[in-house]
């Protein structure tokens, strides 16, 4: 049986098919410019030439129906029809506090998603508009809805309020939320793994570092503390992104050069963090380029994101007391290892020491690796994140009836015998380039 897993952005939907008897991916791939004068699909499937098309998208619903044609393609396809689809999981971000974990889909479960989209007003409503867009072509099937809110509903109530008028969370819910959830699943679950560790007495934090990037503590197997709030834009520095300021930036704007809470808005989520200091940057492999040719203000983003990950690294070092592992993921966590050796050099007064020879040798996504230094207190890995993966395996569990929160479900990838096929096969390419990949590759103790 196949799963669908769908994740919808405002302007994209990135897509994968699952075969759940096989344990492989049949297909992957990504609509861009929904909405936009001509959208684009790129679809990849084993053994099948990359899918290009450009077909005009207004809206989700025909960005859907371009995904159903593309995998059911007779030449480029990953199925017969799509009927072999038996269920389809949708990536909610923002679930408020009214779930602790994943969930079907019904009339409650939507309602409730519109209600806390003013939380999450760049992500929601395209949740929302993949969900019914895909609820009307796929009418027969279940949907369940995988929230990145969820993990973090184990937070306590010292770590998630603000201290602001306590009415403001009472009647408005302003709290800290937390988001990445499913990436810090996946990623705590495996790092458990590696450890031999039953996962409920993990005592981990994990850095998810891309365009959007945060940090989680994790105390005893669940989220403890993490970086971003009510809303993504707390904590870090982002690709575009803020992290952290003084609130009274806002007011000092707004006074001074007479902007607007929306421009404002779109200021500290769009233009701000790497962007808003390099002034032309988000991706970190042209910004460390551009440091090394001496732009001042390239090397200066380098060091503020680092800073800052460095102060969250050591603020949940003391919040946690015990230490087991720190872990990397996303796409620059798994593979900048220049940035991740300034993170890690110096922070033996933790008790966390790397191998900074092996820490230059982990860059694949294909992976897992160990750069621990002989004689660290804390192990420091990097694992490749999976949340398709978490997606579909909550999909298929609702389905069947035998879903429960992470602390009582066990995962497949919770086994010392769990392999990833596709990027099993795309490390072995990897290892015949650069043998010494080898050499840092993480192994269940």
């Amino acid at each position: 049986m196949d799963i669908l897993t769908l994740n919808c952005g405002s302007s994209s939907v990135k897509y994968q098919v699952y075969n759940w008897d096989n344990k492989e991916i049949l297909a992957n791939g990504i609509v861009e410019r929904i909405g936009q004068e001509m959208s684009s699909i790129e679809q990849h499937a084993p053994g099948k030439e990359t899918f290009e098309k450009e077909q005009q998208c207004p809206s989700h619903k025909e960005a859907i129906q371009l995904i159903i044609d593309s995998l059911t393609d007779k030449t480029y396809g990953a199925i017969e029809d799509m009927s072999s689809i038996k269920a389809v999981g949708h990536r909610v971000v923002q679930g408020g506090d009214k779930f602790n974990k994943s969930v079907i889909i019904d009339k409650n479960a939507l309602d409730t998603f519109k209600k806390v989209s003013n939380l999450a007003p760049l992500h929601n409503p395209a949740n929302i508009q993949g969900i019914e867009a895909a609820q009307k072509l796929l009418p027969d099937v279940p949907h369940c809805a995988v929230m990145d809110t969820a993990w973090h509903q184990t937070m306590p109530k010292h770590a998630f309020l603000y201290a602001l008028p306590y009415d403001w969370y009472e009647n408005y819910g302003v709290r800290k939320y937390g988001f990445h959830g499913t990436s810090f699943l996946y990623v705590a679950k495996r790092t458990a793994v590696l450890m031999g560790k039953d996962p409920l007495k993990l005592n981990a934090i994990i850095c998810h570092i891309g365009n959007g990037a945060s940090i989680c503590a994790i105390k005893d197997g669940v989220s403890v503390d993490t970086s971003m709030g009510l809303t993504p834009l707390e904590g870090l520095v982002m690709g575009t992104r803020s992290g952290d300021f003084d609130p009274a930036v806002v007011f000092h704007m707004m006074k001074n050069a007479g902007m607007k809470a929306d421009d404002i808005e779109t200021q500290l989520n769009k233009k701000s963090g790497i962007l808003g200091i390099t002034g032309k940057y988000i991706d970190r492999r042209d910004i460390q380029v551009a440091a090394k040719e001496g732009d001042e203000r390239s090397e200066l983003a380098i060091q503020m994101e680092v800073y800052r990950l460095r102060k969250y690294i050591g603020a949940y070092a003391a919040a946690l007391g015990r230490v087991d592992a720190l872990v990397f993921t996303a796409g620059v966590g798994e593979q900048a290892p220049a940035i991740r050796r300034r993170i890690v050099d110096g922070l033996d007064i933790l008790g966390i020491k790397a191998d900074l020879d092996k820490n230059d040798l982990s860059s694949t996504p294909n992976a897992e690796t160990d750069i621990t230094a002989p004689g660290s207190a804390t192990k420091i890995y990097v694992v490749p994140t999976d949340e398709e993966l978490v997606m579909t395996e909550d999909t298929y569990a609702l389905m069947n009836g035998t879903y429960d929160a992470h602390t009582n479900f066990t995962y497949s990838f919770q086994s010392k015998d769990y392999s990833n096929k596709a990027r099993a096969a795309r490390f072995a390419k990897q290892v015949q380039k650069k043998p010494d990949l080898q050499k840092v590759v993480a192994k269940p103790e």
